[in-house]
C-alpha cells in the first residue's frame, strides 16, 4: 500500500510540473506565472459596451420555445444521462456541499436552526427542527433558479419580472423539479497552477480551462456540468475574511463563448463563479448575466471541492456522476442543495 501512495504522490507532482511548463507556454496566456505558481492575469477594465456585446451574442431565447423554462438543462437527455451513468465505477459517493453555516459569514446571512422538543408521555418523546436560510450569498452551497438575475427587466427567455415577488415567477427552481443528473467534470485550477488555491485577482479564462482539458485528456461536451475549483475554501481556512466583491478569482466574462458553444447545460464554482472585481463598473457579475438571462443556465454556488478534489487526484480522473436534487418551491429562485459526485 504505501508503495502505490508513493506512486500516486510522484504522478501527481509530475501532473502539477508538467502543467505549469503548460500554461506558460500557452498561445495567448497574456502573463507568465508567477514565483508561486499563480498567474497575476486580473480582469483588465471592460467598457459597458464590450461586455452587452459579450452578452448578447450568447443568447438562448427562444432555442427550445418561446415557452421554455429549463434553459441549457434540456441538453441533458436519457442519453446523456445514461452516459453519467456509466462512470460509475466503484460506487464512491463525496458530497460537494458545505455545512451550513449558523453565524454570519463573507457577508451573508447565518442558517438559523431551532430544536423544538416534543414529551408526548414520560416514555415517549421527540425532536423537530425550525430552519430558515437565505441561501443567496457567499456561504450557503445553493442553486440558482434561471429568476434569480434579470437584465433590462427581463429574465431568460424574456419573461418578465412581473410576478416574481409574488412566488408566481416563470422559470423558477420548480422547473428542476426532476432533478440534475449528468456528467460532472471538475476544473481543477489550483492544480493546474501548482497552488493550493488561487490569489484573489485571478481570472480564469477559455485558454486555462482548455489547458486543463489538453492536460487531463477531457473534454467538456453538451450537456455536461462544468464545475469550476478556485480553492476558496482552503483560502479562507488559511487567510481569514476578505472583501469577496473586491478580491475573489473566478470566470472571465470571455468564458461566456466557451460555455455557450460546449453546450454546458450547468456550471458551478466554490465561490460565486464570477472573478471579482470583473472589470466592469457597470456589471459587477457579467457571467451571471450571460449564463443565468442569455444562456438560461442554472449556476451551482459555493460548492466545497475540498473533498471531491482529493478523490480525483487520488483517481487521476476528473469526472464523475454528478446528482443535484432542488427543494420544489413554486416561484422559488433557487434551492440549498447538496451536489453528490459519485465514483
Amino acid at each position: 500500500m504505501s508503495n502505490v501512495m508513493h506512486t500516486t504522490r510522484i504522478t501527481w507532482a509530475l501532473l502539477v510540473l508538467a502543467t505549469v511548463v503548460l500554461i506558460t507556454l500557452l498561445p495567448g496566456n497574456e502573463t507568465a506565472l508567477s514565483d508561486e505558481g499563480n498567474s497575476s492575469t486580473k480582469a483588465e477594465s471592460l467598457s459597458d459596451s464590450a461586455v452587452e456585446e459579450m452578452l448578447e451574442a450568447v443568447s438562448n431565447w427562444g432555442r427550445w420555445g418561446k415557452n421554455d423554462e429549463l434553459g441549457t438543462l434540456n441538453l441533458i437527455t436519457p442519453e446523456t444521462r445514461r452516459r453519467a451513468a456509466s462512470l460509475v465505477k466503484d460506487g464512491v459517493s463525496v458530497s460537494m456541499g458545505h455545512d451550513l453555516i449558523k453565524q454570519p459569514f463573507d457577508d451573508s446571512e447565518p442558517f438559523e436552526h431551532e430544536i423544538m422538543m416534543n414529551v408526548v408521555n414520560q416514555e415517549v418523546g421527540g425532536a423537530g427542527d425550525r430552519y430558515s436560510i437565505q441561501y443567496h450569498g457567499f456561504a450557503h452551497t445553493h442553486i440558482d433558479a434561471l429568476c434569480h438575475i434579470f437584465w433590462k427587466d427581463k429574465m431568460y427567455n424574456g419573461f418578465g419580472t412581473e410576478n416574481v415577488a409574488a412566488g408566481q415567477g416563470r422559470a423558477s427552481i420548480k422547473a428542476v423539479k426532476d432533478g440534475i443528473f449528468t456528467r460532472g467534470v471538475l476544473m481543477d485550477m489550483p492544480a493546474l497552477f501548482g497552488v493550493r488555491y488561487l490569489q484573489g485577482d485571478q481570472a480564469i479564462r477559455p485558454a486555462h480551462l482548455e489547458a486543463w482539458e489538453q492536460k487531463t485528456g477531457m473534454r467538456v461536451t453538451a450537456g455536461d456540468a462544468v464545475l469550476i475549483h478556485t480553492g476558496r475554501w482552503t483560502r479562507r481556512e488559511n487567510e481569514g475574511p476578505w472583501r469577496i466583491m473586491q478580491n475573489s478569482a473566478g470566470l472571465h466574462v470571455s468564458c461566456l463563448k466557451w460555455l455557450h458553444e460546449r453546450n454546458v447545460a450547468i456550471v458551478g464554482s466554490d465561490l460565486a463563479l464570477d472573478v471579482m472585481p470583473s472589470g466592469s463598473v457597470k456589471y459587477e457579475l457579467p457571467v451571471h448575466l450571460g449564463v443565468i438571462v442569455q444562456m438560461g443556465m442554472c449556476i451551482l454556488d459555493c460548492l466545497d471541492y475540498r473533498a471531491v478534489a482529493t478523490e480525483c487526484r487520488e483517481r487521476q480522473t476528473w469526472e464523475f456522476l454528478l446528482t443535484v436534487a432542488p427543494l420544489r418551491v413554486e416561484g422559488g429562485t433557487g434551492s440549498p442543495v447538496n451536489p453528490i459526485a459519485t465514483f
